[in-house]
C-alpha cells in the first residue's frame, strides 16, 4: 500500500479557506463545537474495528491496546469537553483591588485562531485527534498532519475525516518531510508536535519566523527507579506491562532501570514468570505483542544490542521479516553503555546499578530532565525524597504509564522532553488566548482625572493609596487596620461616583 500525499500545490488554498472560516466566526459558537466533538466521537465509535484493523497492519497492535491506548481515550476527551465546555469558554470575572472597583474585568476565552497539529508514528490515531479535541473546544480551525510511517491509519484518518467533521473547519493533510518542510512555511496561530526532540527543534525553529506559539511533546530517557523494599512480583508485572505495550514504542515508557545489585537479582527472579504469564512461552506467536514499527527502527535497536556492553540476560531474540523484538533485560549495564545514550523507544531494558537512592537521583538529574518518572517504594519519605530533588514531565509512583491516562492531569514535558500540556481542560487551553477585559465608565471620569498631567504629590499619594497594597511582612495586628481602610477607601469611591454621576447623568 502507498498513502496517497497531499500536493504541496494545495496547501495555499487550504490554508487560506480554513483562515477565512475563522475570520467568519464560523467556528466560534458553543453549540457549532459540541457539535462537531460529537461527530468526532461518532468518527471513532462507527468505524472502532476498520480503526483497529487499521492500527493491527501498521504495529501488529492488538485491538485491546488499541481501544485503551488511542481510541476510548479520544472519546472520553470528546465527552469530558461536551460537558463542561459551557464553563470552560464563560468569561471568568476576576476580583480588583479598590481603585478598579468602578470598572468590569473579566477574562475572555477566545480561540487562538489556525493550528497545525503534526502527530506521530507510535500513536497514530491517538496524538493527531486529541489534540484535535482541544482545538474544536476552544473554537479554533485546524489541519491535521498524521504521520506517513503508519500509512494505513493516515489512510483511513484522510477518508474519514471528511464524512464527519465539517472540511470548512478542519482538513487533513498527508505527506512526508517534504510537505512538512513546506507546511511550516506557512503562518499559524499555534503549532502542536509529537515526535522526536531533534525534529522538534526544527518546528521550533520554523515557528520563531512568525513567532508562533508551540506544545511540543517529545520524549527522553523516562527512568524507574527501585527501592529494596518493593513487591518484586508487582513491580515486574508492571515493568513488563509497560515496555511491552506497544512494544516500547511509547514516549513515557520507562526507560531504563536503576537499582542496587540486590534489588536487580531480585527483579530478574520474577521477569521470566511474568512474561510467561502475559505472552505464553513462545511471544513471538502472541497475538498480544506488537512489532517494531519499520526495519529503519529494527535494525537501529538491534544495533543497540550488538554495541551494548552489558548482558543481556532474558530475551535478546529478533526476527526483521516480522519486525520482532522480544522484550530483553540488560542487567550490569554501565553509565556511559550506549544504551543510555538516547531514548531507545523499543522493548529493550537497561538495568543500571547504583548504591543507593540518592546516587540514582544524582544519576537522573544528570541527564536531561525525562518525560516520566517512576519511583517504586513503599517509604513515603523515599519518594518524597525523589520527587523533591528530581524533575520531570510527569510522575506514576509504584507503576507506569497511569498518570497519562487521567483526563484532569496535564500531561506534558519539561526541559528537552517537551514543553506545553494538554488533556482535558488543559488541551483546550492551550488553543485558547485568557484575553484581559476592563470595561470604564465615564461617570468615574471625576475620580480618575487624578492620573492625568500635571502631576502633583496629593494626587499621587491619592492614586497610590487606592491602587497598591501595603507591606505587611511581620505585624499580623495590621491586618484588621489594611481590611479597615480597604472598605473605607471603597466606600468613598462609592461616595465620589455617586455625586459625580447624580452631576453629569441625568
Amino acid at each position: 500500500m502507498t498513502l496517497k500525499y497531499t500536493a504541496v500545490s494545495e496547501f495555499p488554498q487550504i490554508i487560506e479557506k480554513l483562515e477565512n472560516t475563522f475570520s467568519k466566526n464560523l467556528t466560534k459558537p458553543i453549540n457549532y463545537r459540541k457539535k462537531q466533538l460529537e461527530r468526532l466521537y461518532n468518527l471513532l465509535d462507527e468505524n472502532e474495528q476498520e480503526i483497529c484493523d487499521a492500527l493491527y497492519k501498521d504495529l501488529h497492535k492488538h485491538k485491546t491496546e488499541s481501544l485503551l491506548g488511542e481510541i476510548n481515550v479520544i472519546k472520553q476527551d470528546c465527552l469530558d469537553a461536551i460537558e463542561h465546555l459551557d464553563e470552560w469558554a464563560s468569561p471568568e470575572y476576576v476580583k480588583v483591588g479598590v481603585a478598579f472597583k468602578l470598572n468590569r474585568c473579566h477574562i475572555r476565552k477566545d480561540p487562538v485562531g489556525l493550528v497545525l497539529i503534526i502527530g506521530a508514528w507510535n500513536y497514530p490515531v491517538y496524538l493527531v485527534l486529541l489534540p484535535l479535541v482541544g482545538a474544536i473546544a476552544a473554537g479554533c480551525t485546524a489541519i491535521i498532519k498524521p504521520s506517513e510511517l503508519a500509512m494505513y491509519t493516515a489512510t483511513i484518518i484522510d477518508a474519514l475525516l471528511p464524512k464527519y467533521l465539517d472540511q470548512e473547519a478542519y482538513k487533513c493533510i498527508n505527506g512526508g518531510v517534504t510537505e512538512v518542510t513546506e507546511l511550516l512555511k506557512y503562518k499559524f496561530d499555534h503549532i502542536f508536535y509529537t515526535g522526536s526532540g531533534a525534529v522538534g527543534k526544527k518546528i521550533m525553529l520554523a515557528a520563531s519566523n512568525y513567532l508562533t506559539p508551540v506544545t511540543l511533546e517529545l520524549g527522553g530517557k523516562s527512568p524507574a527507579i527501585l527501592d529494596d523494599n518493593i513487591n518484586f512480583s508487582v513491580t515486574a508485572k508492571r515493568l513488563i506491562w509497560a515496555k511491552s505495550f506497544n512494544s516500547g514504542q511509547t514516549c513515557i515508557a520507562p526507560d531504563y532501570i536503576l537499582c542496587t545489585k540486590k534489588t536487580q537479582e531480585a527483579l530478574l527472579k520474577e521477569i521470566p514468570k511474568v512474561l510467561r504469564d502475559q505472552f505464553g512461552n513462545d511471544i513471538q506467536k502472541s497475538p498480544d505483542y506488537a512489532r517494531i514499527i519499520n526495519h529503519r527502527h529494527f535494525d537501529r535497536l538491534v544495533k543497540l544490542l550488538e554495541q551494548t556492553k552489558g548482558n543481556i540476560v532474558i530475551g535478546g531474540k529478533t526476527d526483521r521479516n516480522d519486525l520482532f523484538i522480544e522484550p530483553t533485560f540488560v542487567e550490569n549495564v554501565l553509565k556511559d553503555d550506549k544504551l543510555m545514550e538516547d531514548e531507545i523507544f523499543g522493548p529493550i531494558f537497561p538495568i543500571v546499578i547504583v548504591e543507593n537512592i540518592k546516587e540514582a537521583v544524582k544519576f537522573i538529574n544528570e541527564k536531561d530532565f525525562p518525560l516520566s518518572l517512576y519511583p517504586f517504594s513503599n517509604d513515603n519519605d523515599t519518594i518524597k525524597f525523589i520527587l523533591d530533588n528530581t524533575r520531570s514531565g510527569g510522575v506514576t509512583v509504584n507503576d507506569c504509564l497511569i498518570h497519562a491516562t487521567v483526563p484532569t492531569l496535564p500531561f506534558g514535558g519539561i526541559g528537552a522532553s517537551g514543553t506545553g500540556s494538554y488533556h482535558g481542560r488543559k488541551s483546550f487551553e492551550i488553543f485558547t488566548h485568557e484575553r484581559s477585559v476592563l470595561k470604564s465608565p465615564f461617570f468615574s471620569e471625576k475620580l480618575l482625572e487624578r492620573r492625568y498631567a500635571p502631576y502633583n504629590e496629593l494626587n499621587y499619594k491619592i492614586l497610590n493609596w487606592l491602587m497598591f497594597s501595603k507591606p505587611n511582612f511581620t505585624n499580623k495586628r495590621n491586618k484588621g487596620k489594611w481590611k479597615i481602610n480597604n472598605i473605607l477607601g471603597v466606600l468613598c469611591i462609592i461616595i465620589v461616583a455617586y455625586f459625580v454621576k447624580k452631576k453629569f447623568i441625568k
